[in-house]
């Protein structure tokens, strides 16, 4: 199986498992979304808590360049463990979501 293969099975595999957690409070769902033609790969909620509207990423991560770029990450302890115990190098993950240092 060649590496963009693998990371995507390895990037829907880890989404899956986080869609299947149920929000404690509230009618939220959790929503995979993927768009493999564009390597996108994002978990969404949608619903209501306590009269107000919910929605909004939770996961988002990208594939190009031979990377995976975490675009946001919103859970609690982040995805970056996730992906490297499944198997991507760490050298191969980008955290896109923080800022670039800039070189002196």
């Amino acid at each position: 199986m060649d590496t963009t293969t693998n990371d995507r099975l390895i990037v829907k595999q880890t989404i899956f498992k986080y869609a299947q957690f149920r929000p404690s409070h509230g009618h939220i769902r959790l929503d995979a979304v993927f768009d493999e033609p564009q390597d996108r790969y994002l978990l969404m909620q949608v619903g209501w808590d306590r009269k107000r509207r919910i929605s909004g990423d939770i996961i988002y991560i990208t594939l190009h360049d031979g990377k995976v770029y975490i675009e946001y990450d919103g859970i609690e302890h982040g995805i970056y463990d996730d992906l490297v115990s499944q198997g991507i190098p760490e050298e191969r993950i980008v955290l896109a979501f923080q800022p670039e240092t800039a070189s002196v």
